[in-house]
């Protein structure tokens, strides 16, 4: 006869060494993410290069986009083709080290793209220009 019979421990689940595991996690995630600069919200597709090489910028570039529809974008904000050389020339005699990148749609005319040089070179801009290319997946 069995007067004292076993009773059955229910199942417990440690919810402290989950919670030391979600903080490590958490650390994790914070310090690996990368806080880049907001790009402009114009949609455009990139054209593709397969030889391009990665230049890492000593500083964020200003970026130049020209959209699909021949719409011209300083960062975010639409500027008009005939304003844009003496606003580069004002900028540029005030930083003479600014940096600049060109981000240009794919079906982008041609004729657009070789405009924004133009005002780039009358504004006195000197030296390459960066150009952002899709690499082929």
């Amino acid at each position: 006869m069995n007067f004292y019979p076993k009773r059955r421990r229910m199942p417990q689940v440690m919810i402290v060494s989950l919670i030391d595991i979600f903080a490590i996690l958490l650390i994790f995630v914070i310090v690996s993410t990368q806080f880049r600069k907001e790009q402009p919200a114009v949609t455009i597709r990139l054209p593709e290069s397969k030889r391009a090489t990665t230049a890492a910028p000593k500083r964020e570039p200003i970026v130049l986009t020209i959209s699909k529809e021949s719409q011209l974008f300083w960062d975010n904000n639409p500027v008009d083709i005939e304003r844009l050389a003496p606003l580069l020339k004002q900028l540029v005699l005030q930083d003479p080290a600014t940096f600049f990148a060109l981000n240009a749609d794919r079906d982008a005319p041609f004729g657009m793209v070789m405009r924004v040089l133009d005002g780039l070179k009358e504004a006195g801009v000197k030296g390459s220009l960066t150009a952002f290319m899709e690499r082929p997946k």
